[in-house]
């Protein structure tokens, strides 16, 4: 996590920001900030740990809803009437986040944890393990998607189409999943908490986003166009969702920091399935849009779209439905960790590879 997007080998920044071109070390930073704290204030974090209502961790609801909601503005569902132009793009995007990715990663986590590593792994740790593998599997990348896309030089509006859709699908789809998928590894389903997570932090960003968009392509300053309108809110709300971003990973490797620097051997075996699964999903996304003959820049935002994980979802609802402390958190927080240099390294190889795809 130690190289820029631009030693990655992503294009030329153009309309990447800074933060975006320093993501991987921003990140790391608050990484290791975040363990820094939680070893040297225990007290603090296990107070903000109480900080709780029905099971919601409230830092963690508000830190989440700071990040999201900022990214929710940029959906436009009004793009939704180019769904026909391309469809190619969309049925990738839509066959690997919801027919394959959340059913191979729930096969990974039981291949890991209840044969692979069956000797090395309590078996009730291994269940919360593959409870979170699940989670992150079920709840595919809304926000960061805009950034990995920008930084393949991919299809602004078809982006947003895919990440629309997948939006919709989520809202719908997210809880019968995961449901699915929890009660197959013989984990009891609270469905009152599932369905109130999906609330929280899907329905409830994507309305306020709605909402705002609407506000502001309705009230837009003389001679300027709503969409102009909305690019100028995004960024001034910008650093919120970047202090949101940060603030979220300092406090999640803040809570869960004893834990990973005292069993760096358990990171290393959450992340394996992880890794194997990202990259494997790209690789089937990315074949089938170059088969399909998919033009790159919507090949490589589909195929990104798919390996990337609303970790933020996935982190809230382990929380949720597995408490703060438990091995299910872990499980997503993990995920963040490996998310950001596995996905630019992806960056990375899409764009080297752009000249085997059609234009």
């Amino acid at each position: 996590m130690t190289h820029d997007v631009a030693t990655a080998g992503a294009p030329p920044a153009g309309g990447i920001g800074f933060f975006e071109k320093w993501l991987s070390v921003w990140v790391a930073l608050c990484i290791a900030a975040g363990l820094a704290l939680g070893s040297a204030l225990p007290g603090l974090f296990a107070f903000l740990a109480d900080l709780e209502y029905a099971s919601v961790n409230l830092v963690v609801a508000v830190l989440i809803w700071a990040m999201v909601y900022p990214m929710m503005v940029n959906v436009d569902f009004a793009s939704l009437r180019h769904i026909g132009d391309r469809p190619k793009g969309l049925v990738v995007t839509i066959v690997v986040n919801w027919l394959i990715k959340p059913f191979t990663m729930a096969a990974l986590g039981v291949l890991f944890f209840e044969v692979l590593f069956r000797d090395m792994i309590a078996p009730a740790d291994a269940q919360q393990y593959i409870a979170g593998l699940i989670l992150l599997g079920a709840a595919p990348c809304t926000a960061m998607v805009l950034v990995w896309s920008q930084l393949t030089r991919g299809d602004a509006t078809y982006t947003l189409v895919q990440v629309a859709a997948n939006d919709i699908i989520m809202i719908f789809a997210f809880a019968p999943i995961v449901a699915l998928l929890l009660g197959l590894t013989d984990l009891t389903v609270p469905w009152e908490t599932l369905v109130l997570s999906v609330v929280l932090y899907i329905v409830i960003p994507l309305a306020a986003g709605w909402a705002t968009r609407n506000w502001l392509t309705g009230h837009a300053r003389r001679g300027e166009s709503g969409e102009a309108a909305v690019a100028r809110f995004t960024a001034m709300v910008k650093p919120v969702s970047i202090l949101g971003l940060l603030a979220t990973v300092v406090i999640l490797f803040g809570f869960q920091g004893q834990v990973i620097l005292d069993r760096p051997v358990l990171i290393a075996l959450i992340a394996a399935p992880l890794i194997i699964q990202s990259y494997g999903i790209f690789v089937i996304a990315y074949a089938a849009a170059w088969a399909w003959r998919i033009p790159f820049n919507v090949a490589a935002p589909c195929a990104l779209i798919g390996t990337s994980n609303f970790f933020e979802l996935a982190v809230a609802v382990a929380i949720s439905l597995f408490g703060l402390h438990s091995g299910a958190a872990l499980a997503t927080v993990v995920g963040v960790l490996v998310e950001v240099p596995v996905m630019l390294s992806l960056v990375a190889f899409a764009n080297r590879t752009r000249k085997y795809f059609a234009e």
